[in-house]
């Protein structure tokens, strides 16, 4: 098992500056592990190879665009349907990034030794209270380019449409049509309701 991928040590000030100051603006910040993704290999037939490595979450909660470690994590989106609904979710303002914004719910990071499809299975049930009818298809892997994070995306059927939030992840959930998502979609949600063939409503001005 190689060892874990830590920034050139010139760096380590600063980044142990930054997660100072994270934790003090936002208690909830815990420092796990997640899986850096060293490259990502497509096969020229529809999929693809993840070369990935233990890290710290820290050296990934830290960076921005004037401070980049170069950790790109790895993630799981779950595109959740039920009869012809998908289920959106609005993210909360305790969460670290696209505050207020809707994504494809459920969301998640993948821990090392975890398999993707447990952790979107598992983040279904925590997130949403919702059960999956059967065991979820990955259909992509994209790229977010504002949080620097690969994501694999996973299609998801779940048993019934009566969710029941359990986390602070979401302020609000909402099945909703895929003609008719809802206007604030985070960038990463833009891209998948694109993958798949959705739109989102336009936006109302006065």
């Amino acid at each position: 098992m190689p060892e874990p991928f830590v920034p050139p040590s010139h760096l380590l000030d600063q980044a142990r500056r930054r997660w100072e100051s994270l934790c003090a603006a936002n208690p909830a910040y815990y420092d796990g592990r997640l899986y850096h993704v060293l490259g990502v290999h497509r096969n020229g037939h529809g999929g693809c190879a993840l070369h990935v490595m233990e890290c710290a979450y820290r050296f990934f909660a830290v960076q921005d665009d004037s401070f980049d470690l170069g950790v790109r994590a790895l993630g799981v989106k779950g595109v959740t349907r039920h009869e012809d609904l998908i289920l959106m979710g609005r993210r909360s303002q305790s969460v670290a990034a696209y505050k207020g914004l809707w994504e494809f719910a459920p969301a998640g990071s993948v821990e090392p030794g975890a398999e993707p499809s447990e952790i979107i299975q598992s983040e279904l049930r925590d997130e949403t209270g919702l059960q999956p009818e059967r065991e979820p298809h990955s259909t992509a892997v994209l790229f977010d380019p504002v949080l620097r994070c690969w994501e694999i995306v996973y299609q998801v059927q779940a048993s019934s449409a009566r969710f029941k939030p359990r986390t602070a992840e979401y302020t609000e959930l909402q099945w909703c049509s895929p003609e008719q998502l809802p206007a604030e979609l985070s960038p990463i949600a833009r891209q998948i309701a694109e993958l798949i063939g959705a739109s989102s409503a336009p936006t109302v001005t006065d």
